[in-house]
């Protein structure tokens, strides 16, 4: 397969049941599979077996999901699972290509530890790791760090930028070749070749260096979510990967070009940001399998839980007052996912649904692309958006778990290698290879002496 060709990007988004909200209740999901690690070590293992670019774990501070009592709480199939990291590091062990992205906020992290925890898992990996970064959407995270509520959104993004200054420049510590292990000379690195950051900024005081030498890919891969305004911006000054929530191409066009065009403003590539919409993905040997898949998930929604995650993706906007039989109210201004909730608002609109009819709709993809149908069918659609600037690849999504990742490896990879669309086996081995992405040149800081 030529290096040349532009190839279809893709990850696997892995919860442990999957992404339908009644995953973890269909009868062959694994509810216990977020602590249990053989399962996702078989899950890393489908995934790169299906020649995927990265898999990705998000994450939060604490439980995300909005509920109003216990009850609800109680119903839902997500609350517990593994510091992502940690199942990353462990994952690395028993993979080999397969690129590995996990969630870290900039709101609830320090940056040395992101940098440390990041560069670490680099190594490990020998360079396969890639970083969603967040700003955490939700007051019930804040409370687990001594506040009461999120900060504002504009001031999350503004520590954000900085984080991100600071990081970067602790990646850069050390030059690639700083270190000697001379036992003769007795110099174990180059003392030239270490620089110190010595970051004073409005919400940072860090020295450095990292005690961590520079990655094997330079910086690891950064990836970003954000669809709002600010969310963009950050996106087209740091991120590589942008993993995005539409629903039609001239959405996903119109986003598309604009972000690339926020990227060359910056002075960067367009080409080394590689935008991959979320699609969540049912697949059947023939149209009707498919159609059954569906049908055995959507009857196992809770309708409790279908409410309670409508209003959490809307920005934890409180619903319980209205008709679930009405019409969508108007919405209040959000400093949550205000991407997320135009997108699900203009969708509601636009097929005239109700509450009902939007939380079932949400159930599968949480407002993210639906694709359901056979191997050739969702490859057309796929391939649409892929040849008509709505995507550079996806963030694929399986109904549910372990039988759903399958399912897309056996039937649905195959069809997309037989169209040229994506790779037959790994041409490189780090994330960056994967993704035609360039090393980061070592940046020096300005000089500062080393001292003690």
């Amino acid at each position: 397969m030529s290096q040349n060709r532009r190839m279809m990007k893709l990850g696997a988004f892995l919860p442990a049941p999957g992404h339908h909200v009644a995953a973890w209740r269909h009868p062959n999901a694994r509810p216990d599979g977020g602590l249990d690690f053989d399962y996702y070590r078989s899950l890393a293992v489908a995934a790169e077996r299906g020649k995927f670019d990265m898999i990705f774990l998000s994450d939060g501070a604490g439980v995300r999901t909005k509920y109003k009592d216990a009850d609800e709480l109680s119903r839902q199939g997500r609350m517990v699972h593994f510091e992502p990291l940690t199942l990353l590091s462990a994952l690395a062990v028993h993979t080999r290509h397969i690129g590995l992205t996990a969630t870290a906020s900039t709101t609830y992290n320090a940056p040395f530890t992101v940098a440390r925890q990041f560069a670490s898992l680099d190594h490990l990996s020998a360079g396969r790791s890639g970083w969603n970064v967040v700003t955490s959407a939700t007051d019930a995270e804040a409370r687990n760090f001594n506040l009461d509520k999120q900060p504002e959104h504009a001031a999350r993004y503004h520590r954000a930028r900085e984080f991100m200054e600071v990081v970067t420049g602790l990646w850069d510590s050390w030059e690639d070749d700083a270190f000697l292990y001379d036992k003769e000379s007795g110099r174990f690195f180059d003392p030239e070749k270490l620089h110190i950051l010595g970051h004073q900024g409005e919400h940072f005081s860090v020295r450095g260096p990292l005690n961590v030498a520079r990655p094997p890919q330079g910086h690891p891969v950064i990836v970003q979510a954000g669809s709002s305004k600010d969310g963009q911006d950050f996106a087209a000054r740091w991120a590589e990967v942008v993993f995005t929530v539409q629903q039609t191409l001239e959405q996903a066009q119109a986003h598309y070009r604009g972000l690339k065009e926020q990227v060359a403003a910056y002075g960067r590539n367009p080409d080394h940001v590689k935008i991959m919409p979320g699609a969540f993905i049912v697949v059947g040997r023939t149209q009707a399998e498919a159609e059954d898949k569906y049908a055995t998930l959507q009857a196992l929604v809770d309708p409790v839980v279908g409410l309670g995650m409508l209003s959490y993706q809307l920005g934890m906007v409180d619903l319980s007052g209205y008709p679930l039989d009405g019409p969508l109210p108007e919405l209040p201004a959000l400093e949550g996912s205000a991407g997320k909730q135009a997108v699900l608002y203009a969708q509601a609109r636009r097929q005239g649904l109700t509450i009902r009819e939007l939380y079932l709709a949400t159930a599968a993809g949480r407002g993210h692309r639906f694709l359901l149908g056979t191997p050739e069918v969702i490859a057309d659609q796929l391939e649409d958006w892929f040849l008509n600037e709505g995507a550079d690849g996806y963030n694929i999504m399986p109904d549910y778990l372990p039988d759903g990742l399958d399912a897309i490896v056996d039937l649905l990879v195959p069809e997309l290698q037989r169209r040229g669309l994506v790779r037959r086996e790994y041409e490189g081995r780090t994330l960056r290879d994967h993704l035609g992405l360039p090393r980061p040149d070592f940046s020096r800081t300005p000089a500062s002496a080393v001292t003690a």
